[in-house]
């Protein structure tokens, strides 16, 4: 399947330590989808932030199109669902 890059914006909110991010980036990178990675760890008051910008406090927090799917969890689901590539077709 391809995807057209223009069409959908994916950013990964995320940390370092965090071993759900990097099973996300993993999942991501597997099917060869472009995504915006924006890392927290330096900011101390990211959990906060983070709940403004997508309603969830945990990373990896993941938004695609400006709307957020929650985290790992969720974008497995969405990708064993087929409804993951659905999004993202052109």
């Amino acid at each position: 399947m391809r995807y057209n890059s223009g069409m959908s914006k994916i950013q990964v909110y995320s940390t370092r330590w965090c071993g759900f991010c990097v099973r996300a980036k993993a999942l991501l990178d597997a099917k060869g989808i472009p995504y915006d990675e924006i890392r927290l760890d330096e900011d101390s008051a990211f959990r906060q932030k983070l709940h403004e910008l997508t309603g969830g406090w945990t990373v990896p927090q993941i938004v695609i199109d400006g709307d957020p799917i929650g985290g790992y969890t969720e974008l497995w689901k969405l990708d064993r669902s087929g409804q993951l590539d659905e999004r993202l077709a052109a």
